[in-house]
């Protein structure tokens, strides 16, 4: 395995390849320096870990529909990002070295209330509510700034894994990954990670390449426990939307994840297998069309174009290995592209 070498430190990369500041147009492919008011004290932030330093070991646990490190795709080549990889493990482990708290935000189908609208906003191509991140305030997270609480600056997704700080009267104080900094969040949208949670189980979703690894930690560094083909979702209003990048916990598992028919209430199918991460989006098995209720194994269109609604869907054997292998609560799912 070739994989390539990064001297920059663990919190500046981890800002380019994850974290934008709420107030960046969506478009704009330079970081900008986040204001003080919303900045990580240093002293807070993880020491770095240095990516070139993670060393990664192929020992599978599921070896079906395996995939190379690099591998043909029509007339061009696909490939494992190792790089970015190795720069989310090394964030993982570098979490793992002094002690802190951890949360995950959670507001799945508004279950913990719409959040507010924030102090900039747009409809989006769906024709809903969204910050200036695009990220949408429906199934989200309202983070304010840690000295204004009277409206949010942005929102948070459902799922996101953060540093949790200490509780501020009704509001509990986090830091977050994704878009860098401390807020203030009502304490309805938090929960908090056991003091004991350790993240050794990892699962990286490549929307570029579209494909998905597994990997566990081991005594020595990290373990591959599988490599296969994936498809994501897709931008095309008004149903089918492209799954979001960023750090997640799995959050629920569903044997039977049930979907409707676009635009009514009627039950489209289902979905085995199912292992959620943020909002509606599920780690899943091939969709299986009502009234069918036989299972599908594989399907060609896995490892080729987004086609999903936000979903991750992978061959039914591999969600299944998935499902039974990564705990909730506990597991990591990082999205890159």
């Amino acid at each position: 395995m070739t994989i390539k070498k990064h001297s920059l430190s663990l919190f500046i990369t981890l800002w380019v390849f994850f974290g934008i500041s709420c107030n960046e147009p969506v478009s704009t492919p330079i970081v900008e320096t986040v204001a003080d008011t919303t900045k990580i004290e240093e002293e807070q932030q993880p020491k770095s870990i240095d990516p070139a330093s993670i060393k990664i070991e192929k020992e599978l646990l599921y070896d079906k529909y395996t995939l190379e490190d690099t591998y043909p795709y029509k007339d061009t080549t696909r490939q494992y990002q190792w790089d970015k990889i190795k720069k989310g493990l090394a964030f993982v482990d570098s979490i793992h070295n002094e002690p802190s708290s951890w949360a995950v935000l959670q507001n799945y189908k508004n279950l913990n209330g719409e959040a507010p609208l924030v102090r900039n906003y747009k409809r989006n191509a769906y024709t809903r509510i969204a910050d200036s991140l695009g990220v949408e305030r429906y199934q989200s997270v309202p983070l304010y700034y840690v000295n204004d609480s009277i409206k949010p600056e942005c929102y948070g997704r459902d799922g996101w894994l953060v540093k949790y700080i200490e509780k501020e009267g009704t509001f509990d104080k986090i830091a977050t990954v994704d878009i860098h900094g401390e807020w203030i969040v009502p304490q309805r949208y938090i929960k908090q990670l056991s003091d004991t949670t350790i993240f050794n189980k990892v699962i990286f979703i490549d929307t570029s390449n579209q494909n998905i690894a597994t990997l566990e930690k081991s005594d020595s560094g990290w373990l591959v426990r599988s490599m296969n083909p994936a498809t994501t979702g897709r931008h095309q209003p008004p149903h089918m939307q492209e799954t979001p990048t960023g750090i997640f916990v799995i959050q629920e598992k569903k044997f039977k994840m049930h979907y409707l028919v676009d635009g009514s209430s009627e039950i489209g199918g289902f979905a085995p297998y199912a292992s959620r991460f943020t909002n509606g989006a599920y780690i899943h098995g091939i969709p299986v069309n009502a009234p069918s209720t036989q299972t599908i194994e594989f399907s060609a269109s896995l490892g080729t174009t987004p086609r999903s609604h936000m979903c991750v869907r992978n061959a039914t054997s591999h969600a299944k290995f998935v499902y039974d292998w990564a705990p909730t609560l506990s597991t990591l799912v990082f999205v890159i592209d």
